[in-house]
């Protein structure tokens, strides 16, 4: 891999991270158009450890809720008055869902179920969870309307996008939607639900990293990605919340339909 997939590469993680569209599904078909050749252990690696630049967006991005939720919690813990401390306690409710699917799957998730068919059916399956959660939603609620059986819901959406070209945003502001959530609030709560879920998988992916014979060669590119996902994860954020406070998903879902349909004529053509 040079420097220019590496990037190209980066660039479409920090996209698609955060649109509902599939980060991991969008990056397989890159690879596969343009020819980037890469052992499936590799590129399971530099997708998860790059995917850990979109991460650093959210850092940055909500850097203030995220202290907020912090100090709040440790208060909660002395007795002390809290009101972000339920929140920090949902998102952490909500993480063990998809922690607990992720040790179960993940010698599944380094290749052998993936390729260009599966991406299609999961491209498609992508487009009826946003399709179904604008239709069963209310978005009547607000994140601080939430409960316990919320949390492990959304928790349990989020554990889809472990499979390949399932958006974990997409899962995730689905499983918030229908629970009825408004849109800004499931998305809200999907990003920060990406916190204490990301360097999980990135921690496996690094142990991973230093049995890998190749990995000396992986670490510019892998730092070039990681940068290109930071910067254009952090406008994705930005863009996708104002979307969302006066847009559906719809067009999310028709383009996952449309890219999803696609990939399956080509992968039956082939």
């Amino acid at each position: 891999m040079n420097l220019v997939e590496a990037t190209l590469l980066g660039v479409i993680q920090g996209v698609t991270e955060f649109l509902p569209i599939s980060s991991s599904g969008h990056l397989l078909l890159a690879r596969e158009l343009l020819g980037i050749g890469q052992e499936a252990q590799a590129a399971f690696i530099f997708d998860v450890l790059v995917q850990l630049g979109t991460w650093v967006a959210i850092l940055i991005y909500f850097w203030k809720d995220l202290a907020g939720i912090a100090v709040d919690m440790w208060r909660g813990l002395r007795g002390q008055t809290a009101p972000q401390a339920q929140l920090g306690w949902l998102l952490a409710l909500a993480t063990i869902p998809a922690v607990l699917a992720g040790w179960l799957i993940k010698e599944a998730m380094t290749g052998e179920i993936s390729g260009l068919l599966l991406t299609g059916v999961f491209l498609l399956t992508n487009a009826l969870l946003l399709g179904l959660a604008e239709l069963a939603g209310r978005r009547t609620r607000q994140i601080e309307n939430m409960n316990s059986k919320d949390a492990v819901w959304i928790g349990a959406f989020q554990a889809l996008a472990l499979l390949p070209a399932v958006s974990r945003s997409a899962a995730s502001m689905a499983g918030g939607l229908t629970r009825n959530l408004t849109r800004p609030a499931a998305a809200r709560f999907a990003f920060l639900l990406a916190v204490p879920v990301m360097p999980a998988a990135a921690l496996v992916a690094l142990l991973d990293l230093g049995s890998l014979p190749s990995a000396g060669s992986l670490l510019l590119p892998l730092g070039i990605g990681f940068l290109a996902a930071t910067v254009v994860g952090y406008l994705s954020i930005r863009w996708l919340l104002n979307y969302l406070a006066r847009h559906s998903l719809y067009p999310f879902a028709i383009y996952c339909l449309v890219v999803g349909l696609a990939v399956l004529l080509i992968s039956i053509s082939v």
